[in-house]
């Protein structure tokens, strides 16, 4: 089986990104873009990020995860520290984040270092999840190989039973990572190519330097 997409094109034409437009900082470029996404038709789930990890196995491994919380520090997601991404941060925190908007013909790449928050934070995020959510987080011991759907479904059943007319609290191999940058990239799809890509690289003395990328 095989399919030849040599052909497919699409010409990026919308935006430009030049340097006059780039604060000092790139989060604040990012709180910029961010809202012009959510704020868009196009965009279904702005805060859909990729995250890329480096496996117990030594390969990479991307999936997508949400971001709940971004500030001067840098990216909020939530996981099961047990999990076969929680395993691979604890070996290894570094981590890139991408965000890819196609109806704004736009990109992100953050590379950085995750670390966990603390657990009054992941607490605070945890209450204010719906009840379902909170049980699935006992419910699965994610990335964990499983019999059936209905084994998964009769775990739920059994802490449904368990937390009844009880408060759900947050099970201590759940919470929050904070990924702490250290290079941010903005794409910019332009006209034959010719992409804007600006980077802001983190230096010692914790100022940002913006650089262009050939595209």
């Amino acid at each position: 089986m095989s399919k030849d997409l040599s052909n497919y094109r699409k010409s990026y034409e919308k935006q430009e990104l030049l340097e006059q437009h780039c604060p000092e900082s790139p989060m604040e470029l990012f709180q910029t873009w961010f809202a012009n996404a959510d704020e868009s038709d196009t965009v279904e789930e702005t805060n859909a990020m990729n995250i890329s990890t480096i496996g117990v196995d030594g390969f990479p491994k991307s999936r997508i995860v949400l971001l709940k919380k971004f500030t001067s520090e840098g990216f909020v997601f939530y996981s099961n520290y047990t999990s076969e991404k929680g395993k691979a941060l604890e070996e290894n925190n570094h981590v890139c984040l991408s965000f890819f908007w196609p109806g704004l013909e736009q990109q992100i790449i953050i590379k950085g270092n995750a670390v966990k928050q603390a657990a009054q934070e992941s607490d605070a995020y945890f209450e204010s999840r719906p009840d379902g959510s909170k049980l699935g987080a006992w419910a699965s011991n994610q990335s964990t190989v499983v019999s059936s759907r209905a084994e998964l479904e009769e775990s739920l059943t059994s802490f449904e039973m368990k937390f009844k007319e009880k408060e759900i609290q947050r099970p201590k191999h759940w919470g929050g990572y904070l990924v702490k940058p250290v290079a941010i990239e903005f794409w910019q799809g332009r006209p034959n190519r010719l992409h804007d890509r600006i980077r802001y690289r983190l230096q010692e003395d914790f100022s940002w330097k913006i650089e262009r990328l050939a595209p």
